[in-house]
């Protein structure tokens, strides 16, 4: 049975459509993201099953029960770890895991055992009695994990885990969360618009404009291209174009600094290439497909952060909507 089952779901904003009638299901102990561009419709979706929005249509259910009909029960088998910090910093870290057990209705004896737990788990116990104020900012994510795993949930959702983090400790965040799935066996919902993340997924699914357009492993989606890009230099250019497309009846576009070509299987056609050559090569570069260049194929354009600002207006709604909610 899946963890995540998601229906035709779809979400619309005072007549903007934020998810476009999407469909997935997650599996038990599996890692799943969801990649695209700020304003794309990850945040909507996460909150949706969540239960923090009611969806426009469509059925979508966590842990076996119905995030509309059953939203209590939803919330009890979850965890979550907001975009946002939510933690407070006049606290200790254990005084942020205790008035969170009293949430979920732990006794203080289970909810002091399970904090000592989870706080190892986060390797934050030799912190427990510190002023979560003076936490850095990777500290106070790891807190929110253990915040979110405090009452065993069966899915932890992770919105935009790393957003604003440092490049180092947006590293040690994800090995930390590669090291949870391994020892909880825990499924894990995120969303992310950093490619480099969508390779620590199990699965991917790739969004945009609210609408789902791919979905497979970080592998099957860079194979989908089907091809390995070729870039090489030259004395001349336009004479060794003329000269691959002579010989192996291959386009090779110019680029800055040199050539390029796309190829099935680079590294064991590259020999080839070379081989039978007369022209001079000067240098010769061989680059896998990756995320961006999948995203950049299916969509026309890259994923970036400014792309933000155009759809500042959609996220705007969406907060409206979600503080009448």
């Amino acid at each position: 049975m899946s963890n995540i089952t998601v229906e035709r779901l779809t979400k619309k904003f005072n007549g903007l459509t934020a998810v476009d009638g999407i469909s997935f299901s997650v599996e038990p102990g599996e890692v799943f993201g969801f990649l695209g561009p700020n304003g794309a419709g990850k945040s909507t979706t996460i909150n949706i099953l969540c239960t923090l929005l009611s969806p426009t249509s469509g059925q979508a259910s966590v842990a076996g029960f119905d995030c509309v009909r059953q939203p209590d029960l939803v919330r009890q088998s979850i965890g979550i770890i907001f975009q946002d910090p939510t933690l407070d910093n006049g606290l200790t870290a254990y005084e942020n895991l205790l008035f969170h057990a009293y949430l979920y209705n732990l006794n203080r004896a289970t909810a002091r055992s399970r904090i000592d737990e989870v706080l190892k788990l986060v390797d934050l116990d030799s912190r427990k009695n510190d002023i979560v104020r003076k936490f850095s900012g990777g500290m106070k994510r790891r807190l929110e994990i253990a915040r979110g795993l405090l009452h065993y949930p069966k899915v932890l959702f992770m919105d935009e885990p790393t957003l604003g983090l440092d490049p180092q400790t947006r590293n040690m965040i994800w090995e930390f969360i590669r090291s949870l799935k391994v020892r909880t066996g825990i499924t894990i919902f995120m969303t992310t618009h950093y490619l480099e993340e969508a390779e620590f997924c199990d699965r991917v699914a790739i969004i945009d404009l609210g609408k789902i357009i791919s979905m497979g492993s970080p592998a099957e989606l860079k194979a989908s291209l089907k091809g390995d890009t070729l870039t090489l230099t030259s004395r001349d250019d336009r004479a060794l174009a003329a000269e691959i497309s002579e010989r192996f009846g291959l386009t090779a576009a110019p680029v800055t600094g040199g050539l390029s070509l796309t190829v099935e299987r680079g590294e064991e056609f590259l020999p080839a290439l070379i081989k039978g050559l007369k022209a001079e090569v000067l240098s010769v570069s061989l680059t896998r497909p990756s995320l961006n260049d999948v995203f950049l194929a299916l969509t026309g354009k890259s994923i970036r952060e400014e792309e933000a600002e155009m759809n500042a207006p959609l996220r705007l709604m969406a907060r409206a909507a979600r503080r009448k909610h």
